[in-house]
């Protein structure tokens, strides 16, 4: 494979010294360790992950191999927000089914550990790929990767909630309005200025859902850059960053995978069709297409709503971050900006429009 290094970008791949901000008492933790981790010994070195803006994540290097503790941010906090507690509950679940996230070891809640709750577990060593058009992989290597992603979001969704023990995740039905409210909510909460878009789209939103509504377990952050490609393979071997997942529909998932390429600054810009096939990525057709039949689901009507929904989520979700900046509670020192908040309200309005906003 050539010249793959610009895909993967410096500020977010790999480990560095612990933050100031984000540091405990290691030698707290060493202990709990030897009581409740199977099979650990001393002595215990922690890096912290560079990639991340919510929930600090941690590599933990003993004799043995190494771990991952990820940890809610120390300081003021949204309400649900940093929840590790759903997102150990939603990976160990999974584990039961050999799905591609992590093995689970163990949650704590003891905040008198290293100051907030965290969990532990196994440290999947691959590739994080930061530039979704990825360069320097070949075409073939690309089309195989896009692959795996839409099957892994495919079998995920079609995995019974009953099956893993996850009724209780969520509530069933009226997913985009919760969520539309859920998001909104937390976007003024943490609002720094106004925006007339984000306004505009917080009314007419819940106003316009499409029909249809179907419950499975969704990720809600599905992206390239929040899995784990083989070391050597073109597949996806761990989805990480379950934070904000719940029980919700599928739309939601696979909608916010495509929405990514309408974002300010996104790689994708300026390539056509003709473009990404030459690179071996599926055009956002192919990729609705090819989900649809592997779910067996008829062609999904009103994309440019749920299009324009996940880009009104994802302003918000970025103004939470901005908060966080604000508050500072930031995990990452590359945060956002506001610039970026106001783009995403007007290409969601844009898409909005071509529905009568």
């Amino acid at each position: 494979m050539a010249e793959e290094a610009t895909a993967f970008d410096p500020r977010f791949t790999g480990t560095e010294e612990v933050r100031e901000k984000h540091r405990f008492d290691e030698t707290r933790l060493h202990r709990y360790l030897e009581k409740n981790l199977p099979g650990y010994s001393g002595p215990l070195a922690v890096r912290q992950f560079k990639g991340g803006q919510s929930n600090p994540t941690y590599q933990l290097v003993t004799p043995a191999g190494r771990h991952v503790l990820r940890r809610k941010p120390p300081g003021k906090l949204l309400k649900s927000a940093h929840a590790v507690d759903r997102e150990f509950r939603v990976i160990s679940a999974l584990n039961t089914i050999d799905f591609e996230v992590p093995r689970a070891h163990f949650l704590c809640e003891d905040e008198a550990v290293i100051g907030t709750a965290f969990y532990l577990m196994e440290c999947v060593e691959g590739r994080v790929i930061w530039d979704p058009t990825m360069p320097g992989f070949a075409p073939k290597e690309r089309r195989a990767v896009y692959a795996s992603l839409y099957d892994v979001l495919a079998r995920l969704h079609m995995a019974s909630v009953e099956a893993l023990g996850l009724e209780g995740f969520g509530r069933p039905g009226n997913y985009f309005a919760r969520q539309i409210s859920r998001w909104s909510k937390q976007y003024e909460a943490s609002e720094t200025e106004k925006i007339p878009e984000m306004d505009h789209l917080r009314k007419w939103l819940p106003e316009n859902i499409p029909p249809g509504d179907s419950t499975c377990v969704v990720h809600g952050d599905y992206k390239l850059d929040n899995t784990i490609v083989h070391p050597s393979e073109p597949r996806v071997i761990a989805v990480l960053d379950w934070e904000i997942s719940t029980l919700g529909d599928p739309l939601g998932d696979l909608t916010y995978f495509v929405s990514q390429r309408f974002t300010p600054g996104s790689a994708f810009e300026g390539l056509d069709d003709a473009a990404l096939g030459a690179l071996g990525i599926p055009t956002i057709d192919e990729v609705i297409t090819n989900y649809c039949a592997r779910v067996g689901r008829a062609p999904i009507e009103n994309v440019d709503f749920y299009l324009a929904y996940n880009l009104y989520r994802s302003g918000c979700i970025l103004q939470g971050i901005l908060g966080r900046v604000r508050d500072g509670t930031a995990a990452s020192a590359h945060a956002g900006s506001q610039v970026g908040v106001s783009v995403l309200g007007e290409r969601a309005m844009q898409l909005a429009q071509r529905l009568g906003a």
